[in-house]
């Protein structure tokens, strides 16, 4: 049964992006992805947002939820009938609402675990962390708003670093089953970004020198989004791809 329509509002989303080795990101992914290069370097990174009133298309926005959530990323790409196309892969998801943890991968877009964040910002300074209940993922981040975008090596400035993740708004993450993959898009008309410059960074997911042997990811920048109005639409999965990283 595929999913309902989302709606919400993005009230903060916080990237921290990483400049990765792409021999490294291949073994993470699914058959049907590879990662997505620029530069000869991979993109992954950490996403935490803040989702306010979320809620069923055909329902209230009076009824909607407000959630913390963070997601692991690996920007991606794979061909199909109608040519290549780019995205993210997904590895894990987390959210402090009960019930999107319940209710992810039926209603709410990819199965999440649940985890307790603890957020300070202000319009120009955000720290937000974040720990597990399983212990299976810890992130802390604090990024204060830049004018511009200085020191990445992925991106030039701010417009085209924007114009890459708006590209790739397709999301791939692992269904219930732990087979195939589910996807959704983010859509929105009012798209934009800000820089922002980190001030410090720890994620146990890139910190992992098993996963991410010294000097395999580096971090490179990080990009603020603020009170944009999103959709989510369910996309079919792209052939050939299964969930398992196993070869």
């Amino acid at each position: 049964m595929a999913m309902p329509q989302m709606v919400g509002e993005v009230q903060r989303r916080l990237l921290v992006n990483y400049r990765v080795d792409p021999e490294v990101l291949q073994p993470l992914l699914p058959a049907g992805l590879r990662p997505q290069l620029v530069d000869g370097a991979g993109v992954a990174g950490i996403c935490l947002i803040r989702l306010g009133g979320l809620h069923l298309r055909r329902l209230p926005s009076a009824i909607g939820l407000t959630t913390e959530n963070a997601a692991h990323r690996i920007a991606v790409q794979w061909e199909d009938d109608t040519g290549s196309h780019t995205g993210v892969y997904i590895p894990r998801r987390d959210s402090d609402s009960r019930l999107t943890v319940l209710l992810g991968g039926r209603v709410f877009p990819g199965v999440h675990s649940r985890a307790r964040f603890t957020v300070s910002e202000t319009d120009d300074d955000l720290q937000v962390a974040f720990r597990s209940t399983d212990g299976g993922a810890s992130v802390d981040v604090r990024v204060a708003v830049a004018p511009t975008l200085e020191g990445s090596h992925l991106f030039d400035d701010v417009a085209q670093a924007s114009a890459f993740f708006e590209q790739g708004a397709v999301g791939w993450s692992p269904r219930r089953d732990g087979v195939h993959l589910e996807g959704i898009r983010l859509c929105t008309r009012a798209w934009r970004v800000d820089p922002g410059r980190v001030v410090h960074s720890r994620s146990s997911f890139f910190d992992d020198t098993s996963r991410f042997p010294a000097g395999s990811a580096t971090l490179d920048c990080a990009l603020v989004m603020r009170r944009v109005p999103v959709t989510w639409d369910v996309v079919p999965e792209p052939p050939g791809a299964l969930a398992t990283t196993e070869r």
